[in-house]
């Protein structure tokens, strides 16, 4: 349902609370802001509403692996070779199913748009497929779900620094720089024409899987207005390959390629040096931070606050979707940074959500939500709940989860509503219970 109107009794932005605000919806764009003014006959009324949150860093296929993993232990790399089988296992049409059901879950908890960080792009044996069809499914899912979709189409070329792929990285990879850069380009045709709501955005995998001379080929052969995405010292592990390497951090390595600007969002950035904390501010990167994955899978917990000083601007993701809210993520990283610091309140409740909505939306390439000029994207929470009631307004943000969502609203349509939506919302479960019932996904098509 697409809205001309919304009337909202309290809106939580910018550091501000403001009370009876009418915007008005002009092509999913706030054309025109009202403060102080009562409702209407048709307007769409809301209660307490946030801008929506921009989900900066997402592996939709790892929402398979969900409650699946934490039996035996283990490090990120154990977790991995867990991933890549599923990962092994994915047709077309069933990454299309998971990802209509992980992205109507991103709905439901308040993301108004997700940067999708994909990198299988092929058949497991790396043969192409012919017509992007594992791209076009994602993009398919999102339109089903109701979410904007920044699709950040990944170049992953190495197993390791100066390693060829392994057998189960061969579906990732494009040959050489030249050859993904030339699918990128047919992507970005073939997306223009059948899916022009989607942003095709671009992503280095990381300095382990991509070496520095092919950074610099994509930082110059990408136009100079594509959203840039990087794993970058996700585990101490890739820095001391870097150094092994290069005798350079992976900062270092971005740095002398010619990667590191204010397009460049870099997921994780959890063991950083001192100098590269002032490299990434300096270049006024945004920092990726993925608070529940990153406990999850024992990664760390990385500088953010230092990072915010020196000059970098935050955002959050839900990564492997073991956990998909966006509260919850805003909360983690407040939390680790309370745990380093053994300090309460290192980012107010006001910075929190700045984070998590303009610097989340920001980051995929995308206008501010909810001002106007920028898109009508809304979350509506419910500050009456069990866990909200008597919250300030200002402060459910680290109050409330995603549970306490009543409606998203994207481009002034209604996408999530939590009075209509139970149907939907338990298909989507249904999808994904049905992959996970055995020890592997299976792929499409077989019994």
């Amino acid at each position: 349902m697409s809205v001309g109107w919304v009337w909202i009794d309290t809106l939580v932005r910018g550091g501000h609370t403001l009370r009876s605000v009418r915007l008005r919806n002009e092509a999913g764009v706030v054309a025109e802001e009202q403060v102080g003014v009562p409702a209407r006959e048709r307007d769409l009324v809301l209660g307490t509403v946030f801008p929506a949150f921009g989900n900066a860093h997402s592996h939709v296929f790892h929402r398979l692996l969900r409650g699946r993993t934490h039996a035996d232990g283990g490090t990120f790399w154990s977790w991995r070779d867990k991933m890549y089988a599923i990962a092994g296992a994915l047709s077309p049409e069933g990454l299309e199913r998971i990802a209509t059901a992980s992205f109507t879950e991103m709905v439901s908890s308040g993301w108004g748009a997700v940067g999708e960080f994909h990198y299988v792009h092929h058949h497991a044996d790396g043969e192409p497929y012919p017509d992007h069809d594992m791209e076009l499914a994602l993009a398919r899912a999102a339109s089903a779900a109701g979410i904007r979709l920044t699709l950040l189409d990944t170049c992953y070329l190495t197993g390791s620094i100066g390693e060829e792929l392994a057998p189960e990285q061969r579906r990732f990879g494009d040959v050489d720089v030249g050859r993904w850069l030339e699918r990128w380009t047919a992507l970005r045709e073939r997306l223009a024409a059948e899916h022009p709501n989607v942003v095709l955005g671009a992503a280095i995998h990381s300095v382990r899987a991509v070496p520095a001379t092919a950074i610099t080929e994509i930082v110059l052969g990408l136009p100079a207005d594509v959203p840039l995405h990087i794993h970058l010292s996700e585990q101490v592990a890739e820095n001391e390959q870097s150094l092994a390497a290069y005798g350079r951090t992976p900062t270092e390595v971005l740095a002398a390629s010619g990667a590191l600007s204010s397009r460049l969002s870099v997921v994780h950035a959890t063991h950083l040096s001192e100098d590269d904390i002032l490299l990434l501010g300096e270049a006024g990167v945004h920092a990726v931070f993925c608070p529940t994955t990153e406990a999850d899978l024992g990664d760390g917990i990385g500088p953010a606050k230092e990072l915010v000083e020196a000059g970098a601007r935050l955002a959050v993701g839900s990564d492997q979707n073991a956990v998909v809210d966006p509260l919850l993520e805003l909360r983690g990283l407040e939390a680790g940074e309370r745990l380093r610091s053994q300090t309460r309140g290192r980012f107010s409740p006001q910075e929190l959500l700045r984070i998590g909505t303009t610097a989340g939306y920001s980051s995929l390439g995308l206008q501010a939500p909810a001002v106007v000029g920028g898109l009508l994207d809304l979350v509506e929470v419910d500050a009456a709940s069990v866990r909200t009631a008597g919250a300030l307004p200002a402060q459910l943000v680290l109050a409330g989860t995603g549970s306490d969502v009543l409606r998203t609203i994207v481009a002034g349509r209604v996408v999530y509503e939590r009075t209509s939506d139970a149907a939907r919302l338990a298909h989507a479960a249904a999808e994904l219970a049905g992959f996970a019932g055995d020890p592997a996904p299976r792929p499409e098509g077989t019994s």
